[in-house]
């Protein structure tokens, strides 16, 4: 929620019920912590992920099924999402750039995923001949802004319910947007 030179080991403690000695004994660090709860996300977000991506799926049908993955990693788990989504700029502790690196390193790969299918569908013939990396950034990029409105404090706010519409609306005009036809 803050980022983390702004947060404390003894705060960290706290909030998660575990004495302070045992963060440093376990992870050596804050930085050793949150480069921790970075990677758990990354791997919870993979795991989402792979759902989507089966084998059994046309490269349209993973796409929409990315899309209702990464909606549902993101209410399951809200705080790993933020933290992918938006990440927050590296901290002056040892070990930041590290981080972030794998950050978006993995953030990238799952992005190679998009790509993929829209490739695939370009090949296949039932996407039309568009830039995969910019298709799949976009696509990325969209559900990051949809997503957010969650965490709006006004009238623009909305709920579980209303993302998934608002979501299943846009991948169903982006869908519409890819196919040859």
């Amino acid at each position: 929620e803050r980022p983390v030179d702004e947060v404390t080991v003894e705060e960290i403690g706290r909030r998660a019920g575990v004495a302070v000695g045992s963060i440093y004994n376990n992870f050596g660090s804050k930085e050793g912590l949150y480069a921790a709860v970075v990677t758990r996300a990354l791997d919870v977000d993979r795991e989402y992920m792979d759902r989507a991506y089966t084998p059994d799926r046309s490269p349209i049908e993973q796409l929409l099924a990315a899309s209702e993955q990464y909606l549902r990693f993101a209410l399951d788990h809200p705080n790993f999402f933020r933290m992918l989504a938006f990440p927050a700029k590296p901290g002056p502790y040892p070990g930041a750039e590290e981080t972030a690196t794998l950050l978006s390193r993995r953030v990238d790969e799952q992005n190679a995923r998009m790509v993929d299918a829209i490739e695939r569908g370009v090949a296949e013939g039932s996407i039309r001949d568009l830039d995969p990396v910019k298709t799949a950034t976009i696509l990325w990029a969209s559900w990051n802004g949809i997503i957010s409105l969650a965490w709006r404090h006004d009238d623009l706010r909305q709920d579980p319910a209303g993302l998934r519409e608002l979501l299943d609306r846009a991948t169903d005009l982006v869908s519409y947007g890819l196919r040859t036809g």
